[in-house]
């Protein structure tokens, strides 16, 4: 099986998965009238503001990125396998999704999933970027992971 996807292209996924998640908390932050929901949706599209940031930061650098200890054929399928299965991968997702949503509640919850698997993903890519950047990508990891917290808490808070 050749490779899915080059090293890089697995970075422009996140960049990809954040453009969405960009677009998907900037429109809840519209659309809801919970002030309490509205703050955190603007506050996390800020943040995925940041983190498209600094995943173009890593593509700048304009190395060859390549898995570093594995077998590049199963590393590449396992990545697409991920790439598949996650919504946020696909363009323009975020605010498709963000209108379908009926409550603060329902947004949470996705929210959460959304966060789960960027945590996941993001888990991926540190075996394609160098070791460098692992502090960037353990970084972001701790963000995606504070974000779930406060998803989570605002679904708690809506019961």
């Amino acid at each position: 099986m050749g490779n899915i996807f080059a090293g890089s292209e697995v970075v422009e996924l996140g960049i990809q998965i954040e453009k969405n998640g960009l677009d998907f908390y900037s429109t809840l932050a519209k659309q809801t009238k919970n002030e309490f929901a509205r703050g955190l949706f603007q506050y996390l599209a800020g943040e995925e503001e940041k983190h498209i940031k600094a995943f173009q930061g890593i593509l700048d650098k304009k190395e060859k990125y390549e898995p570093q200890g594995l077998d590049a054929d199963d590393y590449f399928s396992y990545m697409n396998a991920l790439a598949e299965e996650y919504v946020f991968t696909k363009e323009n997702k975020g605010k498709e999704i963000a209108k379908k949503i009926k409550s603060d509640k329902e947004a949470a919850g996705i929210g959460i999933g959304f966060e789960k698997d960027s945590i996941i993903f993001y888990e991926g890519i540190k075996k394609v970027v160098p070791e460098f950047d692992y502090k960037i990508l353990d970084e972001l990891i701790i963000q995606e992971q504070n974000h779930l917290r406060q998803l989570n808490e605002l679904k708690k808070k809506l019961i």
